[in-house]
């Protein structure tokens, strides 16, 4: 689905509008206390992050060389996964109100007990955040294997990549354990890479303690096949796990065209959309359920989303924005719909809802 809007229009009055609505929202958020830092909350969760390791850690080494370490390695998975979370969390300056602080936390909990990197992560995801759903800006839609916009698509000519192409709801879920090395390599590219990076040793060594040192302990505990397996196992629940907690914020919402302007509250609501759920999902999820509130306030803390999505969701009710919210099973239909649909060369994947109200205007 494409958002259309008249250029004139969104640059002048619609534009304007939007911005004082959101200014107004940003207002009763404010007035409700929840850009408030938590730290109780984030001091027992950074505490938990080195003993919930080495408690990891330990058992893995009493356990020895046994089949029953994939268990083990499926944990680990997990663990890294929610430290992942926190350390995105940091990098959106939700925890402390030093941006250094911030930095240091992302940098000791992405790159040395998660193995990514924090200058690569930043760099992608501050482009996500400027333009989500926007063609040719944002990088979580411009992706070398599934194909996301009927662009995209009409790119793809080899008769073997259009085949798999048409077919790629089929492999979205079966490739996704593979989004943990992906994940790894990039990190390694991007500190190894000329272009400038900050604290580029820094992250070097971290990087290295992890991958290196963590690998070396997996073969120095186990024989040289069951060490192979555990790192499989705990590579695809980790690469699983954060795919499929990424994968139903934004995919199969409306996209923009790289020649429209939208206001921010517009550009935000109407691209992501929300997972309806309980507190498990909100801890499952790192908070990423609610993802049309992380986009409109991305250094609100973690356990104020909750509290902001009721004030939210009602705003953009009085104010006639779309706002989106589903099902967990129900936003992966969504987004396997999107993609099948898109690889079989449909130009208009969804009838979007936002393109009658703007002809309307």
């Amino acid at each position: 689905m494409t958002i259309e809007t008249n250029p004139a229009q969104a640059q002048t009055g619609k534009r304007g509008r939007g911005n004082s609505e959101f200014t107004e929202l940003a207002q009763l958020v404010q007035e409700a206390g929840l850009m408030r830092r938590r730290y109780g909350y984030y001091w027992t969760k950074l505490l938990a992050v080195p003993i919930v390791f080495a408690i990891a850690v330990t058992v893995f080494i009493l356990i020895g060389d046994s089949w029953w370490q994939m268990f083990t390695a499926a944990a680990f998975g997990v663990i890294f996964t929610q430290i992942a979370f926190l350390g995105h969390d940091a990098a959106h300056r939700q925890i402390f109100r030093s941006g250094k602080w911030n930095d240091w936390v992302s940098l000791i909990l992405a790159d040395l007990f998660v193995g990514l990197s924090y200058g690569w992560w930043r760099h992608k995801h501050t482009r996500h955040h400027a333009n989500p759903n926007k063609e040719g800006a944002d990088p979580d839609i411009d992706l070398p294997v599934i194909t996301f916009t009927p662009e995209q698509a009409a790119r793809r000519r080899n008769p073997v990549a259009r085949w798999l192409m048409s077919h790629q709801g089929l492999f979205f879920f079966p490739i996704l354990p593979l989004e943990g090395l992906s994940l790894h390599a990039s990190s390694v590219r991007r500190v190894a890479a000329k272009e400038p990076v900050e604290r580029r040793w820094v992250e070097v060594a971290f990087l290295a303690i992890r991958l290196v040192g963590f690998t070396g302990l997996v073969f120095w505990v186990l024989s040289p096949g069951v060490a192979l397996a555990f790192l499989g196992v705990q590579l695809a629940v980790f690469g699983f796990y954060m795919g499929a907690s990424f994968a139903p914020n934004h995919k199969g919402m409306p996209l923009v065209p790289k020649t429209s302007r939208l206001d921010f509250l517009h550009r935000q609501v109407l691209t992501s959309r929300n997972i309806r759920g309980n507190r498990f999902i909100d801890t499952a999820m790192g908070g990423l359920n609610y993802q049309i509130e992380h986009h409109l306030f991305p250094s609100m803390p973690r356990p104020n989303l909750r509290r902001a999505a009721r004030i939210v969701a009602e705003y953009c009710r009085r104010h006639e924005v779309p706002y989106t919210q589903t099902g967990l099973f129900h936003s992966y239909a969504i987004v396997l719909r999107h993609i099948n649909r898109v690889g079989l060369g449909d130009r208009d994947p969804f009838d979007c809802p936002l393109v009658a109200s703007r002809r309307a205007i």
